[in-house]
């Protein structure tokens, strides 16, 4: 007479595989950063809030005194994003050797909040230059806040806002270059989601106002904050 085995426990469930995976998250987050950049570019005078390379080549424009560009505009993004950058760095010592879920679910949370009171300011005083110096710092700190937790997460090929060593990767690492192209699709992916947040924020700013772009950014970086996990 033979007996059954005795059941096995299942294995506890990892809760950082709960939620959508830190890859389609940071696309997203590429999303909002070409929304951010179309409206602190197009709308608050040529200077970048989510892009720093290209804020201080804006900088250098504007000391030169080339027209339509403003150093205190830019200098104001510039310190604001390290501010933030900052405050990230001070967020991945607290959570940094814990959940990478709840980590990136606080840093998100913030960002969220900080872009929706951009919006609030864009809706509020809208055409004034305390609206303009306003969502440039937060928008611009808020994207310090999430660089420095994207770097310290540390997902290859996704940075959310910058896209020089995207595309140099895509094509060094193709098959045209001599690579085996095996990450092109995630590079290909995060210029189509930069590109994309580009296009519909632009159009948004130029039909809509500030208000508007704003708003669906503060509300996709909520979402993305409610269901990401904290798996690659």
């Amino acid at each position: 007479m033979t007996t059954d085995p005795l059941p096995r426990n299942p294995p506890p469930k990892d809760p950082e595989a709960r939620g959508l995976r830190l890859v389609a998250v940071l696309l997203g987050l590429t999303v909002v950063s070409g929304l951010i950049d179309a409206v602190s570019y197009l709308g608050l005078g040529h200077v970048f809030t989510a892009n720093m390379t290209g804020n201080v080549v804006v900088l250098g424009f504007a000391a030169a005194g080339a027209p339509g560009f403003s150093v205190p505009h830019t200098a104001t993004s510039l310190v604001c994003f390290l501010l933030g950058a900052m405050v990230g760095g001070r967020v991945s010592l607290r959570y940094g050797t814990g959940s990478r879920r709840t980590w990136a679910r606080v840093t998100l949370a913030a960002e969220a909040l900080l872009v929706a009171a951009s919006a609030v300011v864009a809706f509020a005083a809208p055409d004034t230059e305390a609206m303009v110096y306003s969502v440039i710092a937060l928008t611009a700190f808020a994207m310090g806040l999430r660089n420095a937790t994207v770097i310290k997460l540390d997902v290859a090929d996704l940075t959310t806002t910058v896209l020089t060593r995207t595309l140099t990767g895509l094509a060094a690492d193709s098959r045209a270059g001599g690579g085996t192209g095996l990450r092109s699709p995630r590079r290909t992916a995060s210029v189509i989601a930069m590109l994309a947040g580009a296009v519909l924020g632009a159009g948004l700013v130029i039909h809509q106002g500030l208000g508007i772009p704003l708003l669906i950014a503060a509300v996709l970086s909520g979402v993305l904050a409610v269901v990401t996990s904290g798996r690659d």
